[in-house]
Parts: structure tokens; sequence; C-alpha cells
């Protein structure tokens, strides 16, 4: 089914180093998809994960890479049966034998929106063919509870229980266990060893995992793609770089912090001018670990490090579960040049395994090109690019809609093979530790 959804008017529509990139994967197609294929051998890809991307227009790159995605509610009605598809191999690989699918969430109930999402991938793993039961983690839940979604369905969450070295709710103990919670709080006890599949593991949770560590992985893959396909990697690549530790309320290590924001501004400045880019050199301070969009501010001068009020240093030091960030990166700022409705956008790709199942626009009517979009009053817009992925359209122009959106597939794969080989380097024989 075509989209209907066209493809943003960029402010370098059809001209620039993106259009060259969009035509380089176009001529390199094949060799595209061999390289992706041998990759995914050699480190099997995540369950699934989803990939926040900004495209500049002379940069197309990620910024972020959730390995326990949220939005699956968010996608295109049209593309479940492929998501399903997509479903149905990444369990049978993960294990055989499962004919079920325990889902462990995060332990809200009042977002309405993370709920409608654990709905939807329920909804896939079940037309997938799995009986899929949903088990809480949260310690005062002592029997089944029904939640009515605004969209009209039920949701039932169940206390999560351990027998041996199985986790289940009631009699349902299967051998598939989906985290979709991304443990920011720590590794549930409860979870520790236990002889089932856990997708993904303990060890990927934000208490182990650090967004520098993958963004060191994607440096050496986009690389990699880059010399196969003859582009340069900093049109593909961010430069991120780690600092901590930092204490923002007591002013510690602020200017370790103001230093690597300066590297990174004279570097992308070097960059800029090496690309003939016009737009001012900004920087991205974030937590090294943890989503949700908290502890994250744009700058254009280390200063404005140096001199934050107390409500920013407040709004800094805040993460998930009410933690304290105190281990921060710092990446080179992507502006993301597309908009919709006149609001700035961002695309965010979902995977199922190594095959993308769609995605959508992030939009903010209240940011610039240079702020983080996921940040209260955001929505999202579907995007419909099943054929887009799987199939570009060679005769079409190169920044036509189905060539734009398999450019997003495969910056974003890119992104999954990096996380594929985070995940192998915590394991004890897996072949990826060559690489």
């Amino acid at each position: 089914m075509p989209s209907t959804h066209t493809v943003p008017h960029l402010q370098t529509t059809l001209t620039g180093p993106l259009l060259e990139l969009e035509s380089h994967l176009l001529a390199h197609q094949a060799e595209i998809e061999a390289w992706f294929r041998q990759q995914f051998r050699q480190t099997p890809a995540p369950f699934y994960a989803s990939v926040d991307l900004r495209n500049a227009g002379y940069k197309l790159a990620p910024v972020d890479t959730n390995l326990f995605p949220a939005g699956f509610n968010n996608l295109a009605p049209e593309l479940m049966p492929l998501a399903v598809q997509a479903a149905q191999v990444a369990v049978m690989q993960a294990c055989p034998v499962a004919d079920g699918v325990l889902i462990i969430p995060e332990n809200h109930t009042r977002n309405t929106f993370y709920l409608e999402n654990l709905k939807a991938l329920q909804n896939i793993l079940c037309a997938a063919g799995y009986e899929t039961r949903i088990g809480s983690l949260r310690p005062d839940l002592d029997h089944p509870m029904e939640i009515e979604l605004p969209s009209a369905q039920t949701l039932t969450l169940e206390p999560l229980v351990r027998r041996g070295d199985r986790v289940g709710v009631a009699d349902f103990f299967p051998c598939a266990v989906l985290l979709n919670n991304d443990l920011s709080s720590g590794r549930p006890t409860i979870l520790e060893n236990i002889e089932q599949v856990l997708l993904p593991p303990l060890d990927m949770g934000w208490v182990n995992r650090y967004k520098t560590h993958h963004f060191e992985h994607y440096t050496r893959v986009a690389h990699a793609f880059a010399e196969l396909i003859e582009i340069d990697p900093w049109i593909i690549t961010p430069l991120s770089i780690q600092c901590g530790p930092v204490d923002f309320k007591k002013r510690e290590g602020l200017n370790c912090l103001a230093g690597a924001v300066n590297m990174v501004l004279e570097q992308t400045a070097e960059a800029y001018q090496r690309h003939g880019v016009d737009d001012t050199p900004f920087a991205v301070v974030k937590s090294d670990r943890g989503t949700y969009g908290m502890a994250i501010m744009s700058v254009q001068d280390p200063d404005q490090i140096l001199n934050l009020n107390k409500k920013q240093r407040n709004k800094m030091s805040s993460g998930k579960e009410g933690l304290v960030a105190h281990q921060m990166m710092v990446q080179e700022g992507v502006y993301t040049f597309e908009t919709l409705k006149g609001a700035v956008a961002e695309p965010v790709v979902y995977m199922i395994g190594p095959r993308v199942v769609g995605g959508f626009y992030r939009v903010h009517t209240g940011k610039s090109a240079t702020d983080n979009l996921n940040a209260p009053g955001m929505h999202f817009e579907p995007l419909s690019f099943a054929e887009a992925c799987a199939l570009p359209d060679q005769q079409a122009a190169p920044d036509a809609a189905p060539n734009r959106f398999y450019a997003y597939g495969v910056v974003a794969r890119l992104a999954l093979v990096a996380a594929a080989r985070e995940i192998c380097e915590a394991k004890p024989n897996c072949p990826g530790h060559s690489q």
C-alpha cells in the first residue's frame, strides 16, 4: 500500500550531500543488503530496537538507539503484516521451541501512551501465533489488573512470579521473556540467572549500558560501511564523548564537561568547513544512561555549561525513576531540517530482528532545529515506509519518498548492527569478539 504521508521538504531538497548519500545507497543496494546479512550472521540482531535519526540535509545520523522501544502504537496500521512476519522470525530464532511470550513492562500504569504501546506489542506477538501475557514487576500488584485503554482495548497486567529458574504469570512460564522495561532502576533480582531466553539480556539495561559505548561501536560500523559505499563517514556519524563524573548540583566536573563541549564544537566546525556547511555548530549534552528525553540540553558555547543557573542544574541532574545523572555524553549536534505542517520533525525507525517494520515522525511545534524533540508537547505522525525500506524505487529520484525512507532504514540498521555487537560483547563466546 503506498504511503499517505509525503516526505517533508528539506532546505536542501534535491541538492547537496544527502542526495549524494541516497544516490550511493541506491547504486550499492545489492552490496549493502549482502553486507547487512553478513553482519547479522556474525552478530544476530536484537529482538527489537528503535533509532532516533536527525536529518540535516547534508548529514543523516542516529542520535539514540533504544533497545526497549515503547512506541509500537505509533506505527501505521498498514505495517502490521510486516511487523507480524518479523516477529515470527525473531521469536523462532531466539527460542525455536517457544509457543508463548511473556512481556515484562515498565512499572508505570498511568501513562496511557505507554500502555497503548504495550497492547500494540502484545497484538503483534499474538498475531504472530504466540500466546502473549504481561507479567508486571510492580511490588503492589498481587492479582491481575485490567486496564481500559483509550483505544477501547483492554490490557491485563498480572503479577510476575518465579518458580525455580523460570519466571511467569499464574500457570504461564514460556521459553521467551521479552523485556519492555529499560531497567533504569536496576536489575530485578527475580530475573537474575533464569533459564529462559531473556530479550534483550539484563546487561543491556541502563544500569549497565552507556550510550557512548554504543556509539563507539556505531562509529566502527559506520566507518566500515562508509568504506563499502565510498562516502565520508562523517555524513552518517555523530561525534560522541563521555565525561564524568559530573555533579550539577554541586558544580563538580563542569570544567571537564565544558572542555568536552569545546572539543566537539571545534571538531564539528572543522567538519563544517570541510563540507562547506554554513550552520553554527552545536553540541548536545545528555545523560550517558537512560531515556525519556531527560537530563539533556543543546549548547553552542562551553560557557553555557559553566553558567548554568540552579533550575538548569536541577533539570540536568534528574533522570528516570528519580535517579541522578552523573556520567554524561557530549554529542555533536545534528540539525533537523525536516518539517511537518511547519513544525520540526525527526524520523524514528522501528525494527524487529534485522527488519525495519516502520516508524514515525516525532514532531514538536514548540522546538527549533537544534532542540531535543523528545519533550512534553511532542506528537507523532506515522511513517508508512514498508515498501521503501525493503524495495527502493530505482526509477524515482534519489530524494523521492521511497528512497528517502530507504536511507532512513539503512542508517537505522547500522545502529542495529552496533547494538548487536554490544550484546555480543557481553557474552563469553560470541563470534563478534573478533571484530
